[in-house]
C-alpha cells in the first residue's frame, strides 16, 4: 500500500467526521464502551490471556468467571483502568513524560506483579520469537530519554507514522520486564487520540502479522509494513465509526 495515499484517505475520512460534530451523545457514549471492550480484550488475548470478548465484558461489569485465573481477570480491570488515564492525559493536553508512561505500565501490573508495576527492569530480557534483541537494561533510562526526546521533536511527522514509531521504538526498548505489549498499544493509542484520531485495536487473529512488521521495524529499520498495519486499521476504524454516526443523524 501507498502510505501517503493511505494517509490522504484517512485525512479525508477525519474531515468526514469533524464536519458530522458535535456527534450524537448515545451514539458516542456506547462506541466508546464497544471500543474500550475490543481493546481490552484483543490487547490481552495478543498476550495470552484467555477471556473471550462476552467474558471480557463480564468482567469489566464487575463479574467474576469461575475456573479462570485472577491474573486474567487483573488484566481485564487494570486495562480499563488504564484506558480511562490515558484518556485523562489526552482531554488534559499534558504532554507524554516518562513518568505518565511508568504511570500507565503501573497500572497494567497492579495486582498482579506490584514489585515491577511502574519501574524499568534491572535485568536483561529476550522477546519470544523475535529476531531483535533489546538493549541491556543499564541502557533503558538513556534509551528512554532519546525516545522521549525524538518524540518530543516529532511533531512534523504524520500522526499515523508518529504513533506507529512510538510504538515501534518503545517496545525495542523493552523497558519493563513485563506489560510493554499492552503498554505500547495504549502509548500508540494516546497519540492518535491527542491528534484527533480514533484509538487503532490491532486483533489477536492479525497477531503475527504484528509480530512480524515490529521485527521487521526492528532489524532492518523498515517501519512501512508496521505504519501500512497501523493506518490501515485507522481507516477500517473510521469508516465503521461514520457508518455508524451518519445512521444516527440520519435516523
Amino acid at each position: 500500500m501507498n502510505i501517503p495515499f493511505l494517509f490522504a484517505g484517512i485525512d479525508r475520512l477525519k474531515s468526514c467526521l469533524d464536519s458530522l460534530r458535535p456527534l450524537p451523545e448515545h451514539t458516542v457514549r456506547t462506541l466508546h464502551e464497544q471500543q474500550v471492550l475490543e481493546w481490552t480484550y484483543h490487547s490481552n488475548a495478543i498476550e495470552g490471556n484467555t477471556l473471550t470478548l462476552k467474558e471480557t465484558k463480564v468482567v469489566l461489569e464487575g463479574i467474576t468467571i469461575g475456573g479462570k485465573p485472577l491474573r486474567e481477570h487483573f488484566e481485564v480491570i487494570n486495562h480499563k483502568e488504564a484506558i480511562d488515564y490515558v484518556e485523562a492525559i489526552v482531554q488534559s493536553q499534558d504532554a507524554l513524560s516518562e513518568w505518565q508512561i511508568k504511570s500507565i505500565h503501573h497500572l497494567v501490573l497492579k495486582n498482579i506483579d506490584d514489585r515491577n508495576a511502574g519501574q524499568y527492569r534491572q535485568e536483561n530480557v529476550v522477546i519470544a520469537g523475535a529476531e531483535h534483541v533489546p538493549p541491556d537494561f543499564i541502557k533503558v533510562p538513556e534509551a528512554m530519554a532519546a525516545l522521549m526526546d525524538w518524540y518530543s521533536r516529532s511533531i512534523n511527522l504524520h500522526p499515523m507514522e508518529c504513533a506507529a514509531r512510538l510504538h515501534v521504538d518503545f517496545v525495542g526498548i523493552h523497558p519493563f520486564v513485563d506489560g510493554n505489549g499492552r503498554t505500547s498499544r495504549l502509548l500508540m493509542n494516546f497519540e492518535l487520540m491527542r491528534r484527533g484520531f480514533l484509538p487503532v485495536i490491532i486483533p489477536v487473529e492479525r497477531r503475527l502479522g504484528y509480530y512480524d512488521a515490529l521485527d521487521t521495524a526492528h532489524t532492518r529499520g523498515d517501519y512501512s509494513p508496521f505504519i501500512d498495519l497501523v493506518a490501515g486499521l485507522e481507516q477500517t476504524a473510521l469508516e465503521r465509526y461514520l457508518r455508524i454516526i451518519q445512521g444516527s443523524k440520519d435516523a
